[in-house]
């Protein structure tokens, strides 16, 4: 049996190394820019990088590297096992010459190079209690948008996790019962956003509406196969917010830290199908969901060059659906400042003006049981102006202090 250099990888590691595997396809010497300052990664670095976000525990680009190459040779080893007949076996000896390590181990190049095996006597062992639901990604390639000053991965690929034998017996099902939106949505321990949107509608008619989209998070359904939220140091934003009682820095101190997150919208102004008329109402929606009952409190502090301008503070009960808490605030009006700064913004010529004036413009909520004082969740809003013809866009970071 071929040693580990870096010795025995625990059940964890292990897991999150193949979740990585499905993520990051091979991608031979091309590096892919992942982080705010443009840095650029390796596949092996990012693997590495996805250990440490997942475990906490240090793997290096080596390390990885020596793991890849040892599970290469068992898997060359179990697929030699597999086949009795001499001529296909030099035949499949011939093609995974021509395979790199990291090729043998990903489970869409083995299966795009070599044919079947008959069906294995035994069924191998997984860590999660449950097979893992994976959503196609959109390609083949991971395709980064690098738009500062928080850019990261659009949508890493998610590949089927492939079968494997642990290094060692996986922990129990208490171990990792870890609700799979955590660290992967907008989440505490406690409440985590479902929807949020910002929009004007119109009346056609008596009996009909027509809306249109600034922002919008719409619902998902995330796997434990999608890669972590990325981490953004909170640090860099704290300029951006009021710094006094009960701003960004003050609520990040205070804690708890795992409900903090940062919001990139990429803002949809184009209504140009939307005649602005006299009547038109602009507002915002917001739902949440939580496993326990309480009365929350939302506030809406808009602010320029880090300054508060208008605060909105709005209460919300809880209504049980579906063995959960859900609360809504449904089409709660926009106000006027707002309204104001949307029309004086869809007025300026040319986008890079618009990002010019939206660079020192954000939006801090912040959701607190409203009998305990305490922050479930807290979101820090920045904005740009969408290019797309898809409309509104987002990304979401974890706000992290190292």
């Amino acid at each position: 049996m071929d040693g580990d250099a870096e010795g025995v990888w625990s059940p964890d590691i292990e897991q999150s190394f193949q979740e990585a595997l499905a993520i990051y396809p091979p991608c031979g010497r091309r590096k892919i820019i992942l982080s705010d300052e443009g840095k650029m990664y390796g596949r092996n670095e990012l693997i590495a990088r996805y250990i440490k976000l997942r475990t906490g525990k240090t793997r290096t680009r080596k390390q990885v590297s020596s793991h890849i190459q040892v599970l290469a040779r068992k898997k060359v080893r179990e697929y030699q096992a597999g086949i009795k007949d001499q001529a296909s076996k030099d035949k499949a000896l011939q093609n995974m010459a021509a395979l790199s390590s990291a090729q043998i181990v990903s489970p869409s190049m083995i299966k795009n190079h070599l044919p079947p095996l008959s069906p294995a006597p035994y069924q191998p062992t997984r860590f999660w209690p449950a097979p893992i639901p994976v959503q196609p990604g959109p390609s083949q390639d991971i395709k980064p948008f690098v738009q500062p000053p928080y850019s990261a991965l659009s949508g890493p690929v998610q590949q089927p996790i492939p079968a494997y034998e642990p290094l060692a017996p996986p922990p129990p099902p208490s171990a990792t019962a870890v609700p799979v939106w955590q660290d992967r949505t907008i989440a505490s321990s406690k409440l985590r956003m479902l929807e949020y949107s910002a929009f004007m509608e119109v009346q056609r008619d008596p009996d009909n509406y027509s809306k249109h989209l600034f922002v919008h998070i719409g619902q998902t359904n995330p796997s434990y196969s999608d890669p972590l939220l990325e981490a953004v140091e909170v640090r860099q934003i704290y300029d951006k917010f009021p710094e006094k009682k009960g701003g960004l820095k003050e609520l990040y101190e205070k804690g708890p830290q795992n409900a903090f997150f940062l919001v990139k919208f990429w803002a949809d102004l184009n209504s140009s199908g939307m005649l602005d008329v006299p009547g038109s109402f602009y507002g915002v929606s917001s739902q949440y969901s939580s496993m326990e009952n309480m009365t929350i409190t939302v506030s809406t502090k808009v602010c320029s060059f880090g300054k508060q301008v208008v605060e909105k503070v709005e209460t919300e009960y809880a209504r049980l659906e579906g063995g959960k808490y859900v609360y809504r605030i449904h089409r709660s009006p926009m106000c006027e400042y707002m309204i104001n700064f949307i029309h004086k913004l869809k007025h300026l010529p040319e986008k890079y003006m618009m990002n010019s004036v939206l660079e020192n413009f954000t939006i801090l909520q912040v959701v607190t049981n409203r009998d305990t004082q305490e922050t479930l969740l807290c979101i820090a809003f920045v904005f740009e102006v969408s290019n797309s013809e898809h409309g509104a866009q987002y990304h979401v970071y974890r706000l992290v202090k190292d």
